[in-house]
C-alpha cells in the first residue's frame, strides 16, 4: 500500500511502500537504455527489486521527516509504473525550497502525461508542503525537458558548467524555478510545525 496517492485524470501519484519494489525495478530495467543519457551510470544490481526495496525505505524515512517525497506514476489500475517525479532535497527555514527530478517510460513519451503528474505534484508541494521554490535543471538539448519546464511555468535562473556527472561524464545544466505565487510568510504556517 502506497504511503501517500494523489489522483490525476489519467494515472495516480504514488509514494511507494517498500513491499512495492517490484514495480518500480520492472519499470527501470524496461526504461534503462531510454534513461541512459539522462542518467548517472549505475551498477548492474541498481534496479534489482532488493535494492529498489532498500531505496524506497529510505525514501519513506525522508518522506515522514519532509525531506523528500518521491513519486512514481502509476497507471489507473497501479498496475504498472510509467514514470517518477521526485523532489528531493528540501530545506525548510528561510530558503523552503527543493529540486525536482523526473522522467517517463519510453512507451508513454509525448501524451501530456508528465505535464499532468507535474502539475498534481507541484500543487501539493506547495499547498501541502507549503513550499516556496522548486528548482529544475536540465542538459543543454534536452529539449523536450526545456518545454515541459516552460510550460509549467519555471524560468531560467542561470547556467552551471560541469553540473552533474551524467552518462558517465560531467555535463552542464541549465537552470530554472518556480516560485509559488501564493507563499504564505513564514511565520504563518511552516514555524508552528516547528514548535
Amino acid at each position: 500500500m502506497p504511503l501517500l496517492t494523489l489522483p490525476c485524470q489519467r494515472m495516480t501519484l504514488a509514494i511507494l511502500a517498500p513491499d512495492q519494489a517490484a514495480l518500480e525495478s520492472d519499470f527501470y530495467q524496461r526504461n534503462q537504455r531510454h534513461l541512459a543519457a539522462w542518467s548517472p551510470i549505475r551498477t548492474t544490481d541498481y534496479f534489482s527489486t532488493e535494492q529498489i526495496r532498500r531505496r524506497l525505505d529510505i525514501q519513506a524515512r525522508a518522506f515522514e521527516a519532509g525531506l523528500a517525497m518521491h513519486f512514481a506514476l502509476l497507471t489507473p489500475d497501479s498496475q504498472q509504473m510509467i514514470g517518477a517525479c521526485n523532489f528531493s532535497g528540501i530545506i525548510r527555514g528561510a530558503f523552503q525550497a527543493c529540486y525536482l527530478g523526473y522522467h517517463i517510460d519510453q512507451a508513454h513519451q509525448g501524451q501530456g502525461l508528465m505535464q499532468e503528474a507535474l502539475e498534481a505534484a507541484i500543487a501539493y508541494m506547495f499547498e501541502t508542503q507549503n513550499l516556496h521554490r522548486i528548482m529544475a535543471n536540465y542538459i543543454p538539448g534536452n529539449d523536450r525537458s526545456a518545454r515541459l519546464l516552460e510550460r509549467l511555468g519555471f524560468e531560467r535562473e542561470g547556467y552551471a558548467k560541469a553540473y552533474l556527472n551524467i552518462a558517465g561524464r560531467w555535463q552542464d545544466h541549465v537552470l530554472t524555478a518556480l516560485v509559488n505565487p501564493a507563499f504564505e510568510a513564514p511565520d504563518q504556517r511552516w514555524s508552528r510545525r516547528l514548535a
